[in-house]
């Protein structure tokens, strides 16, 4: 699984290659963006146009002061602007929409690669790299892509065009004006280097500010509570003053290159009027040519002027495509094996053998597990708090793979089966459960998206939630705000009961979903949960321990390791082991 830390820095890509990586999204849409491109060949070539026209112009009207001046060459300049100007239009539309569409399909392409990495990866990488990561480096990517290449290809057939119209006008000053240009743009192929270090920490910076609103909102009663806002304040100035240090590195970095261009632009331009007038005075060139071949220069050297920080601009999105890249290659780390089967229920038992766990190689969480777990039945997991139980049942969905031994249902080893059919078959109910924004309906039918009217209402009631969706305005239209915020911790509870009873899976996870409640409002899920335990497989987690009394079998789990198993009347019997003790201390601490 890989981390914001964990991913290494991408090697220097090639131009092309930064295309190679985006043509499987610029594919479907290849028509449109050629078109796009190729309206740059003559949206470039009529500035030669223009250029080239003001010669005749100039040697008739100007020069010669003839009175049958060429008066339809104005008239030809406005025109020529016009049609270049709306293809300027069409290839704009046609760039953005692209552009767009690629920018689309990417964002898709990164947010199914999120749905389907492994729960770990989420657990590793905090919001703000997520967001960083899946979304915004498309917008600096995508945004750059079409707009770049559009700018690339247009400035390419304008400066070869009017190199064409120097040229032709007078080679000798075409010497001046190609070495000057190639002075000025060799300085460029060092940019990326100096600034992809500046673009990657400014990336993190980034992240992390937008870790620290989603903290401050989530937070924002503990923050409160504790008079946190000093240090939450200080840790975000501690951030943002970083980006803006970065921010000025970037300029130290990169702002240099503007005035640069203007130098080298006024020196081509010096060298040209002082070479050219000393050709116009020996009658090598006419003065048409050479305000043809000065209009010509301005219009080739006026873009290389603001170059540095287009060129800047270019590096970012290269630098994002990269990111992206780096982003799409992730394998998630659980997987389907090559023809895996389908589970369909299960019909004997759920068997753990020497199953051994560990988040971090080489220290283990679980220890030679050994468990077996008979359809139907129901088994509670106690025990002190970081002992393992949650770690051992979110193993049986492969939010996690074991790192040695097996787990079996009917006698197959669940990563034979594919994952959509082994989740399927589990329903968990946890002790914060996740709700999502939107209705009551809405989160209901997250366990079952075609249940019909009749199901639900059975799954409220089941939950003992009827008669307070039934007394809401909108029923179970009601919206009930980000992770259901507008509920109690009851009421989200039971709907995520509901959720689960809806989705009627044969074995259930309960990890100590009554445990953050208070005695009222337990009481009441604990009969809901006692409807979702019917008939099914289930795995109880439990602090305490007067709710899971009539499981079949009770597990107690210390330091990774089952210490002892039976059932509660079993495991009362043995004064001095580890459920007794547990036992008694929550029975001293009830009295």
């Amino acid at each position: 699984m890989a981390s914001n830390k964990e991913i290494k820095e991408s090697p220097k890509l090639p131009f092309m290659d930064h295309y190679k990586i985006m043509w499987p999204f610029i594919k479907p849409y290849a028509f449109r963006a050629f078109l796009a491109i190729a309206l740059c060949i003559p949206i470039g070539a009529l500035d030669a146009v223009v250029a080239l026209a003001l010669k005749p112009y100039m040697d008739i009207v100007l020069v010669d002061k003839s009175d049958h001046s060429p008066a339809y060459i104005p008239l030809l300049i406005v025109a020529f602007t016009i049609v270049q100007g709306a293809l300027n239009y069409v290839a704009l539309y046609m760039n953005e929409w692209v552009g767009s569409k690629i920018k689309t399909d990417v964002k898709r392409a990164l947010f199914k690669k999120l749905l389907a990495l492994e729960p770990a990866y989420c657990e590793h990488n905090d919001s703000g790299f997520i967001l960083q990561r899946f979304s915004t480096d498309v917008d600096s990517a995508c945004v750059g892509l079409m707009d770049n290449v559009r700018l690339f290809f247009s400035r390419i057939c304008s400066s070869i065009a009017l190199v064409g119209v120097l040229i032709y006008n007078s080679w000798q000053l075409s010497i001046i004006a190609i070495v000057v240009l190639t002075c000025a743009l060799l300085p460029l192929a060092k940019v990326r280097k100096m600034i992809k270090g500046v673009v990657q920490n400014t990336v993190k910076e980034n992240a992390v500010i937008v870790t620290h609103y989603n903290e401050t909102c989530a937070g924002n009663k503990t923050i409160a509570s504790y008079n946190l806002q000093k240090q939450i304040f200080d840790k975000y100035d501690t951030t943002i003053t970083k980006l803006f240090k970065l921010t000025i590195k970037m300029v130290q970095k990169t702002g240099w290159m503007t005035p640069m261009m203007h130098v080298a632009v006024s020196i081509g331009v010096g060298g040209v009027i002082g070479y050219g007038s000393y050709l116009i005075v020996n009658g090598t060139i006419t003065s048409g040519n050479f305000v043809s071949f000065i209009t010509a220069l301005i219009m080739l050297y006026t873009p290389i002027k603001n170059i540095g920080k287009n060129f800047s601009a270019v590096q970012v999105s290269f630098l994002a495509i990269e990111r992206i890249f780096e982003i799409l290659k992730l394998k998630p780390a659980i997987t389907d094996k090559k023809d895996a089967l389908t589970l369909k229920g299960i019909k004997k038992e759920i068997c753990f053998k020497d199953v051994c766990f560990s988040y971090v190689p080489g220290t283990l969480v679980l220890k030679n597990i050994n468990l077996k777990v008979k359809a139907g039945t129901t088994t509670a997991l106690v025990g002190n708090s970081g002992g393992g139980k949650s770690t051992l049942v979110n193993l049986l969905p492969r939010f996690y793979d074991i790192s040695s031994g097996s787990i079996t249902i009917d006698g197959k080893d669940i990563r034979d089966f594919s994952l959509s059919s082994l989740r399927d078959n589990i329903a968990v109910v946890f002790q914060d459960n996740f709700l999502f924004s939107g209705s009551i309906r809405d989160n209901i039918l997250m366990g079952k998206a075609n249940a019909t009217e009749k199901e639900i209402n059975q799954a409220l009631e089941m939950a003992y939630l009827k008669d307070f969706v039934d007394g809401l305005e909108q029923g179970l239209d009601t919206e009930i705000g980000e992770r259901g915020t507008l509920l109690s911790g009851g009421q989200r509870q039971r709907l995520a009961i509901a959720r689960a009873f809806i989705k009627n899976a044969p074995i259930v996870i309960l990890d100590e979903a009554t445990s953050a409640l208070d005695n009222k409002a337990e009481a009441v899920v604990q009969k809901a949960i006692e409807n979702l335990m019917q008939d099914r497989t289930v795995f109880v987690i439990a602090h305490r321990l007067s709710t899971i009394r009539n499981a079949d079998e009770i597990v107690v789990l210390n330091n990774g390791q089952i210490a002892e198993k039976g059932t509660h009347e079993e495991l009362l019997r043995n004064e001095k082991g580890a459920y007794s003790a547990l036992y008694n201390a929550q029975f001293k601490n009830a009295v």
